[in-house]
């Protein structure tokens, strides 16, 4: 795949089948991530990689309620917050993986570097046919003691980027995007 229709064809994925990711896949992704950009080269990224549906569903609906008992948690919109309310909703979609990326210290670039790992991972699953989608609504559970035991994280590993990924269950057509606002200075 070029690299452009990479850029131009990587979708937000929010419909998997249930065939599962493969290890070697995961892994071949992890390292596409980790050829990112990064300050000073200290790569400061560790990985959590997630395939227990039992727990994909615990997350789901832990971090759910979480965002539920705090309204300001949920993005200024009625269709959230409907979202987040249904019960049959499942913040993972169904996906049968998820990588998270996780800043490994306190330095002040190693979110920005995890967020251009996750570009990385979301590109190189595209290259392979696989769907991604970077769950926000994930976040603040995942801040939590409670996350932090249920994943086994060590305490120097930052929550960044939950990113899903799977087999595409359908196409997802390309949003139109506005037009860039440009201020040159010549």
């Amino acid at each position: 795949m070029e690299l452009k229709q990479a850029i131009y064809g990587r979708r937000a994925t929010r419909a998997y089948t249930q065939e599962p990711v493969d290890q070697s896949t995961l892994e071949a992704l992890i390292d596409a991530a980790i050829q990112a950009p990064n300050a000073i080269n200290l790569q400061p990224w560790a990985f959590c990689i997630v395939r227990d549906a039992t727990l994909l569903e615990r997350i789901s609906r832990e971090a759910k309620a979480l965002m539920m008992q705090s309204s300001s948690a949920i993005p200024p919109s009625y269709h959230f917050a409907e979202m987040l309310g249904n019960p049959d909703f499942q913040i993972f979609y169904h996906a049968p993986a998820l990588i998270l990326i996780c800043a490994v210290g306190e330095d002040s670039w190693s979110h920005i570097d995890c967020t251009l790992a996750a570009q990385n991972l979301m590109l190189a699953a595209h290259d392979r046919g696989l769907g991604t989608c970077w769950i926000g609504f994930a976040h603040a559970w995942l801040e939590t003691d409670e996350a932090r035991a249920a994943l086994d994280l060590p305490a120097n590993w930052h929550p960044v980027a939950p990113i899903i990924v799977g087999h595409p269950g359908e196409a997802t057509l390309a949003p139109p995007r506005n037009k860039p606002v440009l201020r040159w200075r010549d």
